[in-house]
């Protein structure tokens, strides 16, 4: 199963029109990437293009659609490509293979089903706390900066962020901000609440200083008591017997 983290991603070129073994090729390839396992595949059909035998074929001429370039492009693990490679290195003989270094940022899948919870379990130990102060009003490139702020610490796979909006507040620059139905109230305090270890809130912290413009970043030291689901223990199959 792919993972978060390094990757290799494989692009493959070749003409819609090429065989293998009587079959299409582009058929014949992603038959063996599921074969084996990967986790996903796509091909696309181009409406245009020329390769290295320089002949443009192009949707608009009829007798050059059936040559048409297919783009066949996948993610796996390193070793998994390592794996794969001499086989299609065989299969394409007309055509080009690609691979480069990707990092993956996130795995979703909505069809799998939930794990069973089990009971909760108890975790505690010594953690940093950070707290953001801004203007509701504050932007970055065109956002509101509390939102893009949260959006880079989700990015970053901070344990969890929160966002206050307060009621009346002033800053370093004396005005008093108030809710209520006045313009000024569109600019009341936010404050950002985020807790997690003090090295990745340093690498944080890194990254939201260049984002603001006027606020405040306070950190303090705190003990954390966090109550999580403990995942049941999946039964022996048979081949753990």
């Amino acid at each position: 199963m792919l993972r978060h983290g390094t990757a290799k991603k494989v692009t493959i070129f070749i003409n819609e029109d090429t065989q293998h073994h009587f079959a299409s090729l582009c058929d014949s390839i992603l038959t063996f990437l599921l074969h084996k396992g990967v986790c996903g595949a796509t091909a696309t059909r181009a409406i245009a293009g020329f390769g290295a035998h320089q002949t443009l074929h192009t949707t608009k001429v009829e007798v050059l659609t059936e040559h048409l370039p297919i783009r066949i492009e996948f993610i796996e693990s390193a070793a998994k490509v390592d794996e794969l490679m001499p086989a299609l290195y065989d299969m394409v003989n007309d055509g080009l293979i690609e691979v480069q270094d990707t990092n993956v940022v996130k795995v979703a899948n909505k069809d799998r089903p939930a794990p069973p919870k089990g009971p909760h379990t108890e975790m505690r130990g010594p953690a940093r706390l950070m707290r953001i102060y801004m203007g509701e009003s504050d932007k970055w490139q065109g956002e509101p900066l509390y939102e893009a702020i949260v959006q880079r610490l989700r990015l970053m796979e901070i344990a969890g962020a929160t966002v206050y909006r307060g009621i009346l507040g002033y800053g370093v620059k004396g005005h008093t901000h108030k809710s209520g139905r006045l313009p000024f109230s569109h600019d009341l305090p936010v404050m950002i609440s985020v807790v997690d270890s003090p090295e990745k809130l340093a690498q944080a912290i890194d990254q939201i200083e260049s984002m603001m413009q006027d606020g405040i970043i306070v950190l303090s030291d705190v003990d954390v008591i966090r109550l999580v689901r403990s995942q049941p223990e999946a039964e022996p199959t048979h081949a753990d017997r």
